[in-house]
């Protein structure tokens, strides 16, 4: 068990690297255990430091240096564009005593619906849902479900205005 743990964190470590050609990303994305539908292209520095399952969808771009702590399931839908130094966080605590506050461990899943938008240096909280068709603008911390075709901004991010929700080719 410790050598698989071993051999997923050395294929993750390698995927992340500026030296690997894009192409063969998503390849090792997979044999470390991350789900990858169809296309996705994958910009170096991607950290997974935990065990949990990631799911992405068809036609995602994940930018530079994004961070998706994936202490539970995180499932990123079709269409989606994740920019530089976004964190997806599925990790948290239960609420201790006085003399610790940080309690037990716990995760919850997070998912980001098919066609969003995440803004440069966002940070999605656990347990959180992005619906379809949202933009999460840069910076903005979410830290509630939204709802979709949104432009969601702010922290914590709230709904700025509405998005159409038909494609616009």
């Amino acid at each position: 068990m410790a050598s698989r743990r071993y051999l997923v964190d050395v294929l993750r470590t390698v995927a992340s690297s500026s030296v690997l050609p894009h192409r063969f990303r998503p390849l090792l994305l997979k044999a470390s255990g991350v789900h990858i539908s169809g296309k996705a292209l994958v910009m170096p520095g991607l950290k997974l430091p935990r065990g949990g399952r990631v799911a992405i969808g068809d036609n995602v771009f994940i930018n530079y240096d994004v961070y998706l702590d994936n202490e539970a399931a995180i499932a990123i839908g079709d269409g989606v564009q994740i920019a530089d130094h976004v964190r997806i966080v599925t990790s948290t605590h239960e609420i201790g005593g006085a003399d610790r506050r940080a309690g037990k461990s716990l995760g919850e899943a997070v998912a980001i619906g098919d066609g969003c938008w995440i803004g440069s240096g966002a940070t999605v909280l656990p347990g959180v849902s992005v619906a379809t068709g949202c933009i999460v603008a840069a910076g903005s911390v979410v830290a509630e479900s939204t709802e979709a075709h949104g432009l969601y901004a702010g922290v914590p991010a709230r709904r700025k205005r509405d998005l159409p929700p038909e494609a616009t080719g």
